[in-house]
């Protein structure tokens, strides 16, 4: 234990000397770097598709679920993801710096506010081994150093990827400090982590309910998170049901295992019968679990019964709950009853049911005619994500550059004084 506390608290001396050096790094240097590491993950695919084998065979030994195991891989496919998404943070504007708000005060000082950097950020996550890049790019391009802890499932490929991040800052002139991917998987040096106030800013976890609950139970640092995503899709009375069978299918079946997934299906009365047989014979061709309410049910026969437990279940899996409602109002209702605050979305024709939904729908993202799925960093436009929130104070919905930055006062004066 002694050891673990010895190395962390290296590591956030290192991380805090760090960030002060990000904070005067200008965006030429950090294009640069997040450059170089999209060329370093590309040239070193092979590299990391080898690594990722290992994790891969290790989770299947220890009998990790298929969600689970689908997380931890890695294709070229999204290996060239991780690199077109740091190619996207470097064609984004640099917000560091950036002065808003001036305005003169009757003193003939001007008052405003400049973005600056967090500081050191903390982002403990499990599984997904492109949130190594991400995180990495993200905190790089708004000026912070990173301290990444990855999940034991993915340590040969978390590691592999933080080779190529290291070359890419250190070819651009910036210590590999700046990024620093823990490298021991005892649990106590998350404890550690999440306690060093002196060094670090903030921690994003980003995984499972437990791990963020644990986190936010114990953490001495201010934590920006979210512990869930029961997502909805609501089929209003006025649907186009051609729409949303397309859309509620894509919600669900695009890829099951991740948090931006619809996990409960609302479905208003008049609609239910022309639309709900349709569109549930595509998820049992695709092998998904339903569970609905009487009146689904009397719709679908292949359905179970729902339980009051299934409305508040993340599945994370092929299984779907699906209620029929009796309009607009009572969908809101379930929403905001059971639902996570993390993204929900109406398919409607109706205007004042669509700007009804997305202001009385209190979550993160509220959408009008689109398939949750899009509620991700990357199709936001903010070049990737360093995970979702659900709270209300900072940052809210996926955190890119802004979310990991803060703004302070800025007076400019020309030799005033108080009287």
């Amino acid at each position: 234990m002694s050891e673990i506390k010895a190395y962390m608290q290296q590591v956030g001396q290192q991380a805090r000397a760090a960030s002060r050096l990000m904070a005067q790094a200008d965006t030429a240097v950090k294009n640069r770097a997040l450059e170089n590491i999209a060329a370093a993950i590309l040239s070193h695919s092979a590299q990391l598709l080898a690594e990722n084998a290992k994790d891969i065979s290790a989770a299947q030994k220890n009998g990790l679920d298929a969600a689970s195991v689908d997380r931890l891989t890695l294709t070229e496919k999204n290996i060239h993801s991780m690199a077109e998404g740091l190619l996207q943070i470097a064609s984004l504007p640099d917000l560091i710096g950036e002065i808003s708000e001036l305005k003169f005060r009757p003193s003939g000082i001007q008052v405003g506010k400049m973005r600056v950097p967090l500081g050191v950020v903390g982002i403990i996550y499990e599984s997904r081994p492109n949130v190594t890049a991400d995180a990495a790019g993200l905190c790089l391009k708004s000026g912070n150093a990173a301290i990444l802890r990855g999940g034991s499932e993915a340590f040969y490929s978390n590691q592999a990827i933080a080779v190529c991040v290291h070359q890419g800052l250190q070819q651009a002139g910036l210590p590999a400090t700046v990024v620093q991917v823990i490298n021991i998987t005892d649990r106590a040096a998350v404890g550690e982590l999440i306690t060093m106030r002196d060094y670090v800013d903030v921690i994003v976890p980003r995984g499972g309910k437990s791990l963020i609950a644990r986190i936010s139970e114990e953490a001495k640092v201010p934590v920006i998170k979210h512990l869930d995503g029961i997502c909805h899709v609501y089929i209003d009375d006025e649907a186009d049901l051609e729409k949303a069978i397309r859309i509620a299918d894509n919600a669900k079946t695009q890829r099951f295992g991740v948090c931006n997934t619809m996990e409960t299906l609302l479905v208003a009365r008049s609609v239910a019968a022309k639309v709900l047989p349709d569109l549930c014979k595509i998820y049992l061709d695709k092998k998904v679990e339903l569970r609905g309410d009487e009146t689904a049910r009397s719709l679908v026969k292949q359905m179970r019964v729902a339980t009051e437990e299934d409305w508040r279940t993340e599945y994370l899996a092929p299984i779907l709950s699906i209620r029929v409602v009796a309009g607009l109002d009572e969908a809101i209702a379930h929403i905001n009853t059971y639902g996570s605050q993390h993204t929900d979305s109406i398919v409607t024709e109706n205007y004042s049911h669509a700007m009804r939904f997305l202001r009385e729908v209190d979550s993160s993202s509220v959408m009008v005619n689109a398939s949750t799925r899009f509620a991700d960093g990357f199709e936001y436009g903010l070049g990737a994500e360093i995970g979702i929130s659900t709270d209300k104070i900072h940052a809210r919905g996926p955190v890119g550059l802004e979310g990991l930055t803060s703004q302070k006062f800025i007076v400019l004066g020309s030799g005033q004084i108080r009287t």
